[in-house]
């Protein structure tokens, strides 16, 4: 009985020491993620804004160098640039991305699959150790991102999708990520990078236009690339914001489950306990007993 007592204190300890933890780690999360917040509410309506000007004009160009990256092409060679974190303990966040990613290889791209023309880029080590333990033709050389996150960083990346699709490396890129909601919800999402997506006017409506000056060329060829640079960065950001939320949202459950476990040890320690007491009176009495007799 003293040896299940023992057992039951170490596993209590146990518990709290785990317990403790999972709060630093919540506090810790919670610390990024104010941050990481701050920094994609900023962002998002400016590269939201950016992006709606940039398909504007490519829909409204004609010709022109700078209207290359929006050329469609058949698609025969596919790049997917997948956005997971550097560390685990964030629920299933990982996961669900690059469940998704796979999902999407798989309706969109199966025959390039086939034909092993599916390339990705991951952007955090998770998502290449997965890829690259299961045989996808994985690229390392912006894994490491997160370990200094900054727009220059970010847009090497940007740039060398830009320069491998213009030199028909591929001939479309897509973005695998998380879109940062709140704390608690993030949507997974896959946008289209590469080539620039048109707006199609409505019930013969017409598209906004503007005027250029100087020439609409001249600025296409400056703006598009940066606007490109600034629709990764902001991707990157989301991913950001949602892997801290999932983190501090998994830290907070993990707390109230060691709560409910050493709830659940405390009455198994106090049973174990009470039984004991109630034996040694039982062996007492029963002695003193026998002594009488």
């Amino acid at each position: 009985m003293a040896g299940q007592l023992k057992e039951v204190r170490n596993r209590i300890k146990s518990v709290q020491s785990s317990q403790q933890i999972t709060k630093a780690m919540k506090m810790v999360s919670a610390a990024k993620l104010r941050r990481a917040q701050d920094a994609i509410l900023q962002m998002r309506p400016y590269a939201k804004k950016l992006q709606e000007v940039l398909s504007n004009i490519v829909s409204n160009a004609e010709g022109g160098s700078g209207t290359s990256l929006a050329v469609v092409r058949p698609v025969e060679k596919v790049l997917m640039i997948v956005i997971t974190s550097d560390r685990g303990l964030c629920g299933a966040y990982n996961s669900n991305i690059i469940k998704l990613a796979k999902a999407t290889i798989q309706e969109k791209y199966a025959s390039q699959a086939a034909k092993g023309q599916v390339y990705i880029w991951s952007i955090g080590k998770k998502g290449y150790e997965h890829f690259a333990k299961n045989g996808y033709k994985v690229s390392e050389t912006y894994k490491d991102i997160f370990l200094s996150l900054s727009f220059e960083n970010v847009q090497a990346c940007a740039q060398a999708a830009v320069q491998a699709f213009s030199n028909k490396e591929f001939d479309a890129v897509e973005l695998v990520f998380s879109e940062f909601k709140n704390a608690a919800t993030m949507k997974f999402v896959t946008e289209p990078f590469l080539p620039i997506p048109r707006v199609a006017g409505k019930d013969g409506a017409t598209r906004s236009d503007f005027i250029f000056e100087p020439q609409r060329e001249q600025l296409i060829a400056e703006l598009m690339p940066k606007i490109l640079n600034t629709q990764l960065f902001k991707a990157v950001l989301d991913a950001n914001a949602s892997e801290h939320g999932a983190r501090m949202t998994a830290m907070d459950k993990a707390s109230e489950n060691a709560n409910e476990i050493l709830r659940s040890l405390r009455i198994s320690y106090n049973r174990a306990r009470q039984a004991a007491i109630t034996t040694e009176l039982t062996e007492i009495v029963g002695g003193a007993a026998a002594l009488q007799g």
